[in-house]
């Protein structure tokens, strides 16, 4: 390697923008003959063949005697030690901005300057001799390039790390949900030949905005949306373990999208509901019953163990999403329906598709799904629609509770009271959810029309 290739890095600190003098051409990079910007778009083939080449700086500078701007030596610097794009480019890069610096400086390859390396040694020799008689002014350096000191980090393995930390604290049905969008991903990249063992450096804003416009043209806005959340997610992860140096993902927007809601029932509904379930089905008519008295979601329900229900003192403790075991009252409306479980083993399930208490080897979202089903064949006997389901009664007895409260506190009292019973976070996320499903109505405004 050339002496000078050792100096040029320790002129890139004091570089600062100057103009473009008219005897000597800006420097430029040379990449084995391609346009590194299209890197992602290449063959394997064509990656080879450019990384088989020599990389190197080429400039011309106005020769004295005849006027005209001449090809100087290539400076190669050693880069061609590395085998691939990334180390290659970012050292070239900040060779570059400094053979800007020292012939804005006035090296003149024609000119008596004995050598570039002299010349080098002569001006850092010269800068810190100023910086001495200047140490009491403020120092200002004005960097061209910000150094990139992120490793070469593959897409494959970069987004196995995301996905091994996202397994430790998301919960099984979290995390399913998550690996699966990431899986989908990583298989529109590879159909998108964008080859997995490059650099994760590659994945560009407009690479995740034009997947994600790929998402919703063929599901809707809130896949999209759930899809960026996730994306953004796993590039956090990564930004965290410094594998990346910023999340952009962040940075690209939310769609509007509408939500969907169940419907609540009707009172006349819910009674020929529960008188249905009962007779025909008693391990779907209690887990309803969760549902409607404990304000529980179908997930929760699932993950109800006979150790979990305390008779006694009439609690529960429910495992939520993502969230520490929560501890709630048993209403005695519930505990009236419970069978006897004082014998059962505290380990087993509350319920399983063929009785109350026992063993449930299974996923917790195939458990959701199975009581899903079994009510869509309740729902298909009544004729409801796709707008109704087992969340419809958490929903239709929150309403109910909250009406029943406000009729004797006001609403702050009621939403206070109500916050305690339903388990959300925030007075906000209350007040949010009861809009969502109507639970706050006016009074009749008849007599203001008269």
């Amino acid at each position: 390697m050339p002496s000078f290739s050792l100096l040029l890095p320790r002129v890139h600190d004091l570089v600062h923008i100057l103009p473009m003098k008219l005897n000597y051409s800006e420097p430029k990079i040379f990449t084995g003959g391609v346009d590194v910007t299209k890197w992602s778009k290449l063959s394997n083939s064509e990656k080879k063949k450019a990384l088989s080449k020599s990389w190197y700086i080429y400039y011309s500078f106005r020769n004295p005697k005849t006027g005209k701007l001449q090809r100087q030596t290539n400076i190669k610097a050693g880069v061609n030690l590395y085998k691939d794009k990334k180390s290659r480019l970012h050292i070239l890069n900040q060779l570059k901005k400094s053979l800007e610096y020292i012939l804005s400086k006035g090296f003149n390859p024609y000119e008596n300057n004995s050598s570039l390396a002299s010349f080098i040694e002569q001006l850092l020799i010269s800068e810190n001799t100023s910086e001495k008689s200047n140490s009491k002014k403020p120092k200002t350096h004005l960097h061209l390039v910000e150094e990139d000191n992120t490793p070469f980090y593959p897409i494959n393995k970069a987004f196995d790390l995301s996905l091994t930390i996202k397994s430790k604290v998301l919960n099984e049905v979290s995390y399913k949900n998550f690996e699966g969008r990431i899986n989908r991903f990583k298989k529109w990249l590879n159909a998108s030949n964008v080859n997995l063992n490059e650099d994760i450096s590659i994945i560009s804003k407009k690479i995740v905005i034009h997947y994600l416009n790929n998402v919703l043209q063929k599901s809707s806005a809130r896949n999209r949306n759930n899809t960026r959340t996730d994306l953004s997610s796993l590039f956090q992860t990564l930004e965290d373990n410094e594998i990346i140096k910023d999340n952009f993902i962040k940075k690209i927007n939310v769609l509007k999208s509408t939500p969907e809601r169940h419907k609540t029932y009707t009172s006349k509904e819910l009674k020929d509901i529960f008188r249905y379930l009962k007779q025909s089905d008693p391990i779907l008519y209690l887990f309803v019953q969760f549902l409607s008295y404990n304000y529980l979601r179908p997930v929760e329900v699932c993950r109800l163990k006979i150790g979990d229900i305390d008779l006694i003192d009439k609690k529960i403790s429910v495992r939520a999403k993502n969230k520490p075991v929560k501890i709630k009252i048993i209403p005695n409306i519930l505990i009236e329906q419970l069978p006897d479980i004082s014998k059962m083993n505290s380990t087993d399930y509350l319920f399983t598709p063929n009785k109350i208490g026992g063993t449930w080897v299974t996923k917790e979202n195939n458990k959701r799904d199975y009581f899903s089903k079994q009510f869509k064949k309740v729902k298909d006997h009544f004729g409801l629609g796709k707008d109704y389901g087992l969340y419809s009664f958490r929903h239709t007895f929150i309403t109910k509770l909250y009406r029943e409260m406000a009729k004797t506190s006001t609403p702050f009292e009621a939403k206070s009271k109500l916050k305690l019973i339903t388990g959300h976070a925030t007075m906000d996320a209350l007040e949010l959810y009861l809009r969502d499903i109507d639970a706050v109505l006016p009074e009749d405004y008849s007599k203001l029309l008269k």
